[in-house]
């Protein structure tokens, strides 16, 4: 079987691999095919990669490539996780955002509304290739921002392409661990938006234990959410957020938080990775040892302006695991692969599951995976206070889908303006200007 990766010179892309290597059953992936238009990245993550395999004969071959067409054809399963712009380009969005005093994350506020602006229509592309040169593959995208990236390819691909994401994983496992839960079997009540979700019940022997964990104060501060958002504000919603509703609910003392900080988290991450990319330059150096220890540091920073702004501290040991993606992306190509049926928090079409939203608009919901791909699973109705978060969030990804579609600078601005982390329609305004101004792929917005 064959999966081609894009965005293969990326530094997460070990870890697909890593878990592909501890896959030994029947109908697994025997190919990886590596795309990037950078080749010295694709040659030093297969440098990283080689190491991996070491003298495992039966390690899935792999191949690299910059030629985009020759890397989608005949794929079984192609897993997105391009980045267009590059860091430089996140860190861009982040510092135009903070100039206006508002957020620049790279998925939530400003900032994810302008790395969406020019990753739509770049994923749009490749959703047509796959269409046209591997039309029974199924795409897994992971691309940034995950749920808006999706829908949009969903428009070509309809339901043979899935979003994933490790944020769900990594709450669910938080918090099944702290009631000493196997999270495998706990079926865990997650509803939202990619980045803007809840967990809201985790039910074990069909009965909820959440309750319990709320009602325990030492219990749940010992939770990484418990010590991000408090431990009042948890019992007050009776649910337990996604990390990312944090920029939401804490939006003032975050931004001050990155204001503040030396560097944003894309400056940060930009200047470790090229780090990375330039060592691997140098033959010598030992690629899997130096590609661990940049992870490392590059897990013990995750979220630090919030943690900061929050007075969390540092991450727990046991939260420095990774959030899990690569295992989700496993499990979900062996369940249509193989007719394995799992149960998977996945980014699909709603279809009926969440009735705030129509049947096309992705959702991050609980899912039964088989051979046939991905089914939501009905979920209970959100109360006011998300569901008017989720709706004015989705009106916003719509509004970049139609200036992605049409180019246009209104629509543009009304994304911006919509969102409920931008203040003033004339910020927005200003935004646009700026951002058009700062990255060449928003060239293509210039119908009024």
């Amino acid at each position: 079987m064959k999966l081609t990766i894009l965005g293969g010179g990326g530094f997460r892309v070990p870890l697909v691999y890593g878990a592909l290597l501890a896959d030994h059953g029947e109908g697994r992936v025997t190919e990886v095919t590596l795309h990037d238009t950078d080749p010295r990245r694709l040659d030093a993550v297969a440098r990283v990669l080689a190491e991996q395999a070491g003298d495992d004969h039966a390690a899935p071959r792999v191949r690299v490539t910059t030629d985009l067409d020759e890397a989608v054809l005949h794929a079984d399963f192609v897993f997105s996780a391009i980045r267009v712009g590059g860091l430089e380009g996140r860190a861009a969005d982040e510092r135009i955002a903070l100039d206006e005093g508002v957020l620049g994350q790279e998925t939530v506020g400003a900032g994810g509304v302008a790395y969406g602006l020019r990753t739509v229509p770049v994923a749009m592309d490749v959703a047509r290739r796959v269409a046209r040169l591997a039309p029974d593959a199924w795409v897994i995208n992971f691309t940034n921002p995950a749920g808006l990236v999706t829908e949009a390819m969903s428009r070509v691909l309809g339901d043979r392409v899935i979003g994933i994401c490790d944020s769900p994983v990594g709450l669910g496992r938080r918090v099944a661990r702290v009631l000493g839960a196997d999270p495998a079997s706990a079926w865990i009540d997650y509803v939202g938006l990619n980045h803007l979700g809840w967990l809201r019940g985790l039910h074990v022997d069909g009965r909820d234990r959440l309750p319990d964990l709320l009602a325990d104060d030492r219990a749940l501060a010992s939770v990484e959410e418990g010590r991000l958002f408090g431990t009042d504000w948890l019992r007050s919603i009776g649910a337990i957020p996604n990390e990312y509703l944090h920029y939401y609910y804490f939006n003032r003392e975050t931004v001050r938080a990155y204001r503040e900080a030396e560097r944003t988290r894309g400056a940060f991450l930009h200047a470790q990775q090229a780090g990375f990319y330039d060592a691997m330059r140098r033959p010598g150096t030992p690629a899997l040892a130096t590609w661990r220890r940049t992870l490392a540091e590059r897990e013990a920073t995750y979220m630090a302006a919030n943690r900061e702004a929050a007075g969390a501290g540092a991450r727990a040991e046991e939260d420095l695991e990774s959030g899990g993606y690569e295992k989700v992306a496993l499990a979900l190509m062996r369940a249509i692969a193989r007719d394995e049926r799992a149960t998977l928090i996945l980014d699909v079409r709603n279809r009926g599951a969440l009735g705030a939203l129509d049947a096309d608009a992705v959702v991050e919901v609980p899912c039964l995976v088989d051979a046939n791909g991905a089914h939501p699973v009905a979920v209970a109705p959100l109360p006011l206070h998300a569901a008017g978060l989720v709706t004015a969030v989705k009106a916003v990804e719509r509004e970049v889908l139609a200036a992605a579609d049409s180019g246009s600078v209104s629509a543009a601005v009304r994304a911006f303006a919509l969102h409920p982390l931008v203040d003033s329609v004339a910020v927005a305004r200003r935004l646009v200007d700026a951002y058009r101004a700062g990255h060449p792929g928003l060239a293509y917005l210039t119908a009024r």
